[in-house]
């Protein structure tokens, strides 16, 4: 059957002129082909993502409009406005894909909002709400290493779309064909029908008016002398995070010059994740260099945002997602009880795989702490709970170890523009007080105990990858772990267990150990990875890193 479909690939008149000659290359080699058109770029509630290329199992025009036309088949069903809002990043061929599905969904009679430039996830989901769409789409693959694109799709709340959505979209996009099945328009066509049009001035405005209005101590940054380094690593943060730094009053803001404006190649790290040293290692040079008192990167699509903090001594300090997610809590309680800005009964939200550190930290501030399923969309739709209630002011925050956070409800995703915001804001005011946020973490781990996260992740390449997967996590419910490394399991929970969890199901095991560790097992939503994530508390962190490195080497033989 894949070669069947390769051989019509071949005779088709393909548009783009990239995709022939891949095809040509790959003639007679079954793996590469079969690779490419055995199987299909599944659809789900994030969207697609895949390798750039040729095949019905790579991210090209027809895929995309395969799967707009299948978005478009769900919007016409549903009625209101008839609207789908569209973003894209800096990725290799983001404003073709864009385009692309705006011409689908305008010859489908839908009519587009798109922006005239890259601008990031929350911008996509603020200007879904903002014009009342059916949906919206976001063109990127987040943070993957170049060769990578992708498409996010997103429901009228701004959120990811949900599983029964998703489904019936999937449903949609099998029943058109790849080449053939969509409905087209050139984008030019589009625009000159009055069906496409760009997201105007107010809604770009409002955007950064709803960022900057969730400041905790507004004004404070303006006379705090706070000396930043930033890096959009190539992506679409450069101006949303520029222009509300700027309008708080930052000023000294230095851009890693050779990671400032787009590139697709991202030729300065292969893998632009803020998550890891070598992404931030050109801004951590440059902020030696300026003795900045902060250095920030934000990832392609600038949903995350990694950061290394100045210490005392004069180094620099990466700091881990779930370190800043507390960091931020803390900052935002303090701050907003100082104020008198905390609502009744605050609510914040995080996914079940972050630190326990945070639970400490909430209760001493009499705040609710909500846990999710891992995936933005379940703190967003926590948000739309309350917003149902007509509590919307109740949430104050939510934020995953992934380095992903969402002050205000004004967007349904996570934003590395308000969280650039509060970073630069909490650094200004500890700063101003004669501290850190270094000292601040210092004092957190002293009163609430030495918590210690880390990750391990286990890679599982090519068509078998999936299926090996599957077996580990069936093989981990078939014969459950009563014990690592000498440590007794006291509980475990299976999150495909609804009747227990009161959760969605879930591909997700938890282990508590008898010392009071937490192992979580979960296979990766967007790479072929399971991964797992480890807590452990000691008196210190060297006690608290051995613990974790005992647990790690009796997990190693389970990921084989």
């Amino acid at each position: 059957m894949y070669q069947n479909e390769y051989k019509r690939w071949m005779s088709f008149d393909l548009e783009d002129c990239d995709l022939y000659p891949e095809l040509a290359k790959v003639e007679g080699n079954d793996e590469e082909i079969k690779d490419r058109f055995a199987v299909s770029l599944k659809f789900g509630t994030a969207g697609l993502r895949g390798v750039l290329g040729a095949g019905t199992n790579r991210m090209n025009i027809y895929v995309v409009r395969q799967a707009t036309q299948g978005l478009a088949n769900w919007v016409k069903k549903q009625g209101g406005s008839q609207t789908v809002a569209i973003s894209f990043d800096t990725r290799l061929k983001s404003d073709v894909f864009s385009k692309t599905a705006a011409g689908v969904l305008a010859a489908n009679g839908i009519k587009v909002r798109i922006y005239d430039a890259a601008m990031p996830v929350p911008a996509l989901s603020f200007a879904t709400r903002y014009y009342k769409c059916n949906a919206g789409i976001m063109v990127t693959a987040s943070h993957n290493p170049s060769k990578y694109n992708g498409y996010k799709a997103y429901g009228p709340d701004g959120c990811q779309m949900t599983d029964d959505a998703a489904a019936i979209v999937y449903d949609e996009i099998q029943k058109t064909d790849v080449l053939t099945g969509a409905k087209t328009m050139s984008f030019a066509q589009g625009v000159e029908d009055g069906l496409i049009r760009f997201v105007d001035d107010g809604c770009k405005k409002a955007f950064y008016d709803a960022i900057e209005s969730r400041q905790v101590r507004p004004g404070l940054a303006k006379t705090s002398g706070l000396k930043l380094v930033y890096s959009p690593l190539n992506g679409s943060g450069l101006v949303p995070v520029t222009q509300v730094l700027k309008d708080i009053g930052i000023n000294d803001i230095t851009i890693v010059p050779e990671q400032e404006y787009p590139n697709g190649y991202f030729t300065t790290c292969s893998y632009p994740n803020p998550e890891i040293y070598e992404a931030l290692e050109a801004g951590l040079k440059l902020a030696e260099k300026c003795d900045a008192d902060l250095m920030l990167a934000t990832d392609p699509d600038a949903d995350r945002v990694g950061i290394a903090m100045k210490c005392p001594d004069g180094s620099y300090e990466l700091v881990s997602g779930n370190e800043m997610g507390v960091l931020l809590l803390d900052y935002i309680c303090a701050g907003r009880i100082e104020k008198g800005t905390m609502p009744k009964n605050p609510v914040a939200v995080m996914s079940l795989v972050s630190t326990p550190l945070a639970d400490a930290v909430a209760k001493n501030y009499g705040v609710e702490l909500r846990k999710v399923l891992t995936g933005f969309k379940w703190i967003g739709d926590q948000i739309l709970h309350l917003e149902e209630a007509g509590q919307e002011e109740r949430f104050i925050f939510g934020f995953e170890e992934s380095y992903g956070y969402l002050s205000g409800s004004y967007v349904r995703d996570k934003d590395a523009v308000v969280a650039s915001m509060l970073i630069c804001e909490m650094a200004a005011y500890y700063r101003s007080i004669g501290s850190s946020i270094k000292a601040r973490l210092e004092e957190i781990y002293a009163k609430y105990g030495r918590y210690y996260n880390k990750i391990d992740s286990f890679e599982f390449p090519g068509l078998s990858g999936m299926d090996k997967m599957a077996g580990i996590m069936q093989g981990l419910r078939d014969n459950p772990p009563t014990e690592f490394a000498g440590l007794k399991v006291t509980k475990a929970v299976d999150y495909k267990k609804t009747e227990e969890t009161g959760l969605p199901a879930a591909n997700v095991l938890i282990y508590t150990l008898e010392d009071g560790a937490t192992i979580v097992v979960r296979p990766s939503g967007t790479e072929p990875k399971i991964k797992a994530y480890f807590t452990t508390l000691g008196k210190d962190l060297a006690e608290a890193q051995e613990k974790k490195e005992k647990l790690s080497a009796a997990c190693k033989p389970l990921f084989k």
